[in-house]
């Protein structure tokens, strides 16, 4: 029989006996969990049959989609990432019941790595996150007792995008400003003065009918600023001008131009031309 005296050790017992036992799973709210649920579908991309060349699946990358890979026991698919791309590392939520390794093959520019997953048994499912120097893959592993895929691998649009946009740029600056430009016609008398932005232009020339102010190479047009020319009395009035590689083209000569870049704290580069500067000195 117990003794009263043991009764406080025996609820110190029992109240350590519950605070002990596992915390109760809180179940995700059924909104959040259809949300979830809704996105992970819409973003899946599954295998479908004009996606294959030969037994291996060649789909299209986009960012933050998710390639479903189907695989079998006694199966190794192979996941191959862009020639030339650098693994980073992989994680798989369940790496119990399932096998993941990784290879190269090729050398060189032609160096590709490969990652290689394998189900213990059917019925088994899981995600798997590959980084490299270049972009994360996202996938979704299923085991049926069924065939598994081969092989998956992706092709890059964005890359062939900015490379057919890196050539067009190389093909536009390899260009001549102008045609038949006469070198004796130039005038290259231009101070350039302002802050030290990306933008500032190395120099400015004309034939004296147009005028062309250089930038820097690699600025794109959308880091062009706009122009304005400033009058007499100090107005600036914009002024039109084409883009040719890194040239800027002005259908019209002008003694002072700023090419003023931002709203607030605004950059301001200042071209004038000689014959301006020695009107001003005289």
């Amino acid at each position: 029989m117990t003794s009263l005296r043991s009764l406080p050790l025996l609820a110190l017992a029992i109240a350590s006996s519950a605070s002990a036992s596992p915390a109760k799973r809180v179940p995700a709210r059924p909104i959040a969990a259809r949300a979830v649920a809704a996105a992970n579908a819409a973003s899946t991309v599954e295998p479908a049959a004009n996606t294959f060349i030969a037994a291996s699946a060649v789909l299209p990358f986009v960012d933050g989609q998710i390639y479903h890979v189907l695989t079998a026991p006694e199966a190794v698919t192979d996941i191959l990432l862009q020639p030339g791309e650098t693994l980073g590392s992989v994680a798989a939520g369940d790496t119990a019941r399932w096998v993941i390794g990784d290879t190269t093959s090729g050398s060189g520019a032609d160096k590709r790595a490969h990652v290689l997953v394998k189900p213990i048994g059917p019925g088994l499912a899981t995600n798997l996150i590959i980084t490299t120097d270049r972009r994360t893959y996202h996938l979704t592993l299923t085991s049926t007792a069924g065939p598994a895929m081969s092989a998956l691998s992706w092709t890059y649009p964005q890359d062939s995008m900015l490379a057919l946009k890196r050539a067009a740029d190389a093909t536009a600056a390899a260009v001549p400003v102008a045609a038949g430009l006469d070198i004796d016609q130039l005038h290259f008398d231009y101070a350039i003065s302002g802050d030290k932005v990306a933008w500032r232009p190395l120099r400015a020339f004309d034939d004296g009918k147009q005028t062309y102010i250089e930038l820097p190479a690699g600025l794109g047009a959308t880091d062009a600023p706009p122009l304005f020319v400033i009058g007499a009395k100090g107005a600036a009035e914009l002024v039109n001008f084409r883009l040719r590689g890194r040239y800027y083209v002005v259908d019209r000569l002008f003694d002072v131009a700023e090419m003023r870049l931002g709203t607030k704290h605004q950059q301001i580069v200042r071209i004038v031309r000689g014959t301006a500067r020695r009107g001003r000195a005289a």
